[in-house]
């Protein structure tokens, strides 16, 4: 279970990952969303349209106890995130549209993600307290503000804050390895295979869907590689937060299993995947004549 000192950080870290991410952006992304709807369309299809409807299939095939599910659906639910962002630019993708799906899957999900929580949740017969999660999503947006503020105020200092802001979100993950792993190694040992499956499939199916979808699209291969990591890769240390601040007890340590456990794996098959892309990429520079390179 996560303590009182442990809430904190993870409070802590969390706000400094999201004043990063407001620092990452200027008013003239919100323009540019808007002249290039495309971005708006795929941003939102792949993360409040594939990712919901692939955590509630899990949830319904795998035989998973309904805190799992709960976990389940709230990380499916969730925007993307700035690991993402840093996937795409060492898959040699398109960073910027992955900035332009993180951004708007973030705005959107204040009233998306509750909405889709209740729906989804109904159809599974569980309860999640949406009115609690949409006051700590208001609150997760005030650094937000803050950071597209400061980047206004002083670019260098919205660049350091932003470049600090990701760094924490791959800092996040690691501090969940050696803190919560080991004190809830027992726990963790008597989880059954199918929280396994569903943390480390929802990833998989959603890279899978992903990819599928953006080349039904007919889409440039650097597209269609960033909307395939764009939305298999949640945001996890988002998910972590809201049940950290929404659930108490062993409900809480019950439905943590499933974010935590899908935020290690996802940074093992993000790696993996990225390997493969830059492989693609090789190849395909050696197949090109010598004037052409």
């Amino acid at each position: 279970m996560v303590g009182p000192l442990e809430q904190a950080i993870l409070a802590i870290m969390m706000a400094v990952i999201m004043l990063g991410m407001g620092a990452s952006l200027t008013f003239k992304d919100f323009t540019l969303a808007l002249k290039r709807p495309y971005g708006l369309f795929i941003g939102l299809a792949s993360q409040y349209g594939i990712m919901p409807l692939t955590a509630f299939t899990l949830a319904l095939v795998l035989p998973v106890s309904d805190p799992v599910k709960i976990g389940l659906l709230i990380m499916g639910c969730m925007p993307g995130g700035t690991t993402s962002n840093i996937f795409t630019y060492f898959s040699k993708g398109n960073l910027a549209l992955s900035v332009l799906m993180t951004v708007t899957s973030t705005i959107f999900g204040v009233i998306l993600i509750p909405l889709l929580l209740v729906l989804y949740a109904a159809g599974l017969n569980v309860d999640i307290p949406a009115g609690d999660i949409i006051g700590v999503l208001l609150i997760l947006l005030v650094p937000v503000g803050i950071g597209m503020a400061l980047r206004k105020w002083n670019a260098n200092v919205g660049a350091l804050v932003e470049l600090g802001g990701s760094a924490l979100g791959i800092f996040f993950i690691l501090f969940l390895l050696v803190s919560w792993v080991p004190r809830n190694w027992g726990f963790l040992m008597t989880t059954p295979p199918a929280v396994f499956m569903a943390a480390i499939g929802i990833g998989l199916l959603g890279i899978g869907v992903g990819y599928g979808f953006a080349s039904a699209l007919r889409l440039h291969p650097r597209n269609v590689r960033t909307i395939a990591l764009e939305t298999g890769i949640q945001n996890g240390p988002l998910a972590v937060a809201l049940v950290v601040l929404t659930f108490s007890g062993e409900e809480q340590q019950a439905i943590l299993a499933l974010p935590v456990l899908y935020s290690l794996f996802i940074v093992i098959t993000a790696t993996i995947l990225t390997f493969w892309f830059r492989r693609i990429d090789a190849r395909s520079q050696q197949a090109l004549p010598d004037g052409l390179l």
